[in-house]
């Protein structure tokens, strides 16, 4: 199950772009949490591998990200990701605030943290719309 934004919050209805990434992270981290209490820790991850990709041009909401994922990691005692983690959350606010960051990475240890990868369909726009927005300053 992928977490959609719900009508009235689709991005052509929000006025800032930025609000509509806040948007999309609140739902994958509620999808997130909803997984967790059910116990199903991969979907929990797969949620949180979206709220990583919304989250990469915020800052707070990048490095909350990380945290989440660490804490997931954690939990499933996980070595290699928690260890991952950790690194990642060096390089997330400062990768957030200078704009490097890969496009689309999910943000978990099993992918190089420097590796853009695809943007699924539905959060294509939500990027976009900022990119777009960020282009015109």
């Amino acid at each position: 199950m992928v977490a959609e934004l719900p009508p009235a919050q689709r991005v052509s209805d929000l006025a800032e772009p930025r609000a509509d990434l806040r948007a999309a992270w609140a739902i994958e981290r509620a999808a997130a949490l909803a997984a967790r209490h059910a116990g199903d820790a991969a979907l929990e991850w797969r949620h949180l591998e979206r709220a990583h990709i919304v989250s990469q041009p915020l800052v707070g909401l990048h490095v909350r990200t990380h945290v989440a994922m660490l804490s997931a990691a954690a939990r499933r005692g996980e070595r290699r990701e928690i260890l991952g983690q950790a690194m990642r959350l060096l390089l997330a606010g400062p990768g957030s605030l200078t704009g490097r960051y890969p496009v689309g990475n999910t943000g978990g240890a099993d992918v190089s943290a420097l590796r853009p990868m695809p943007v699924p369909d539905d959060l294509r726009a939500t990027l976009d719309l900022l990119t777009a927005s960020e282009t015109r300053r």
